[in-house]
């Protein structure tokens, strides 16, 4: 008789896995859509990283990989700084280091991570993903472009919009029914997108923008300099999904070596690498089977590795093991790892429709800031979580310290280095942390 996480792949679980890839779709592509990535590449890379990730793993564990929420912030950093294949060498390096720990939790087990990123360390970094953003949600929610230098939706309709799908994700959050929790991301775009098209369709987007110029008139009358505005008469533009053929090869970008790129991304993976032990660890509880032990933690570590790298050799964001889809396992019941495997194959298959893709790229900028107020929130939360839980006295000098010096170096932008090579911002918050952690007395 087979076990309950015994693998088995059976046309009869192709409908389960695509209801997996439907949990984890909101989120999935979300990343890409906020960073400039193509979605359907972030499809194909998804499916390609848990087939992969699954082969490393002997197909015993039931998890699905996708999009990471940890790198949103380097990925929006680096492809306005060095484009995206550049950034993308980054993002590989991750992967690479990724892979470094899954040797050394090889060597010397897992608690050398416990030693290495505590979350005296961690904690803090992902505080600093989370804060670091706040700016960008608040300027899509009001309709400016993620760094706020134009203007792309009437303020008035922006806050609506944003207001909506922040409002409709966490009420489904708190009081939907069981699987309705699972994609809180998905309904709030869904809403926000529906309300786009009844203020596009009953003319209220036009009227507004018509209000707004001519305020903007006004205030350049008096002399006031006023911020560029491509803000237009519809919320929602088909144009790119009538363009968008049917079936088409996903955009794939192949990385450019940049060590500027690569210095400021791979620090950011210390937060993600303490999150992935601690994601193996709830797929565990939830089958009732101890993966730390078989397949083990290096081998989970070195399957999300490759994935990422994996993933940004093709133009893809990093993946992370989905806690979500996880949800989704302890909510069927079903922990046959080969609904992973129906799940990635889905993702796939998806990533060549090209009308999904410019459906996907066309959900306008409000409906995006809504959902980043919370998610970005929530980043927050997870590190003072971490904190929390670990029990430790953030008073006492070392840890006020360690605590203290990670979140003004990386919330306030601090950057070391030359004209040829500097380190700053999440990055060098994240490699400050762990060598104070190491060097300073008092450690436990």
């Amino acid at each position: 008789m087979m076990a309950a996480t015994d693998y088995s792949f059976r046309l009869k679980d192709s409908l389960l896995g695509a209801q997996m890839l439907f949990v984890a779709f909101g989120a999935l592509v979300l990343v890409p859509l906020l960073t400039g990535l193509d979605p359907n590449v972030a499809l194909f890379t998804a499916g390609a990283g848990t087939l992969l990730f699954q082969a490393v793993t002997k197909r015993q564990v039931p998890v699905f990989l996708a999009s990471s929420f940890a790198f949103i912030a380097p990925i929006i950093y680096g492809v306005q700084q060095w484009g995206i294949p550049a950034t993308m060498s980054g993002l590989a390096a991750a992967g690479v280091f990724y892979m470094v720990l899954s040797a050394l939790i090889k060597i010397k087990g897992s608690a050398v991570l416990h030693k290495i990123l505590p979350p005296i360390v961690t904690g803090p970094v992902i505080m600093v993903i989370g804060l670091i953003l706040a700016k960008v949600a608040i300027f899509m929610a009001v309709g400016k472009a993620g760094d706020g230098s134009l203007i792309l939706v009437a303020p008035k309709v922006a806050l609506w919009v944003s207001m909506v799908s922040l409002g409709v994700t966490v009420a489904v959050s708190l009081l939907g029914g069981r699987f309705l929790r699972l994609i809180p991301i998905l309904c709030g775009i869904v809403a926000g997108y529906a309300l786009c098209l009844i203020f596009d369709m009953t003319g209220y987007t036009a009227s507004a923008l018509a209000e707004f110029n001519a305020a903007r008139a006004a205030q350049e009358a008096s002399g006031a300099a006023l911020m560029t505005s491509y803000a237009g008469a519809n919320l929602v533009d088909f144009s790119k999904v009538a363009a968008a053929q049917w079936l088409s090869i996903p955009n794939f970008v192949t990385p450019e070596w940049n060590w500027k790129a690569v210095a400021f991304i791979v620090p950011v993976a210390i937060a993600p690498a303490i999150e992935h032990f601690g994601d193996v660890l709830a797929i565990g509880s939830v089958t009732g089977k101890d993966y730390l032990k078989s397949p083990g933690i290096h081998r989970t570590m070195l399957g999300d590795g490759l994935a990422t790298t994996l993933a940004s050799c093709l133009g893809g964001p990093p993946n992370t093991t989905y806690s979500e889809v996880t949800g989704a396992v302890a909510l069927t019941k079903v922990f046959n790892p080969g609904i992973m495997t129906w799940a990635a194959i889905t993702a796939i298959l998806l990533a060549f429709v090209g009308k999904l893709g410019a459906v996907l790229s066309s959900v306008p900028t409000p409906v995006m800031g809504g959902i980043m107020i919370l998610l970005f929130g929530a980043i927050t939360v997870v590190g003072m979580n971490a904190l929390v839980r670990a029990g430790k006295d953030l008073m006492e000098p070392r840890n006020l310290s360690v605590v203290a010096i990670i979140l003004v170096f990386g919330i306030g932008g601090m950057s070391f280095g030359t004209a040829d090579f500097s380190l700053g911002g999440i990055g060098l918050a994240g490699v400050t942390g762990v060598l104070l952690n190491l060097i300073l007395p008092g450690k436990d």
